[in-house]
């Protein structure tokens, strides 16, 4: 009896190793997210770039030329929009608390942030992203071949529908949680 009594608490102790090895396995994100800062700060100095471009070169751009640079610049803005919500929302979601409750420049998002909600909320940006692009072909069009074109909105139309398709799996997946937990209380 003394054997197994052994045994057992060396399986037990093992396991919680083990369960403290996988719990502390998300730590190996973090630098992921800080890859991701360094990647920001790639569109900062991307920005300013475009910015002083569409500066000097105002005179020489013409109307649709400035509509493109400053498109381009809402693009760099709305990728810089995503990179955050990824590594503020990731890294609170999937590795540690910020712990800036009543901090007063906590983005609203935040407090409401699940992987279910990420992905919508990544999805809606995809999609900004993605209109900003198809605009840019839109005012080029006459630069750009047909097949580019039908290609960019068959994959804005597919960011779309999949958008649409996560927000309804998510709606089903929230009521039917909402249902158990109502049939559970009866």
């Amino acid at each position: 009896m003394a054997v197994k009594q052994v045994s057992d608490q060396s399986r037990t102790k093992s396991l919680a190793i083990m369960g403290q090895l996988i719990f502390w396995s998300r730590w190996l994100q973090a630098p992921l997210y800080l890859g991701l800062i360094v990647a920001q700060c790639v569109y900062v100095y991307l920005f300013g770039v475009e910015l002083v471009h569409l500066v000097t070169g105002a005179d020489k751009l013409g109307e649709t030329g400035i509509m493109l640079m400053v498109l381009g610049l809402i693009d760099v803005v709305m990728i810089a929009n995503l990179l955050i919500m990824v590594i503020i929302g990731g890294y609170e979601t999937f590795v540690s608390r910020l712990n800036i409750k009543e901090h007063p420049d906590q983005p609203e998002w935040l407090s409401h942030v699940n992987a279910a909600t990420m992905k919508i909320k990544l999805a809606m940006a995809l999609i900004g992203i993605s209109s900003i692009h198809l605009l840019k072909t839109f005012i080029n069009a006459e630069n750009m071949t047909e097949a580019t074109i039908m290609w960019q909105v068959i994959i804005h139309l597919t960011f779309i529908v999949s958008a649409i398709a996560m927000a309804y799996t998510d709606r089903i997946m929230t009521k039917t949680l909402i249902d158990a937990q109502g049939q559970a209380e009866h």
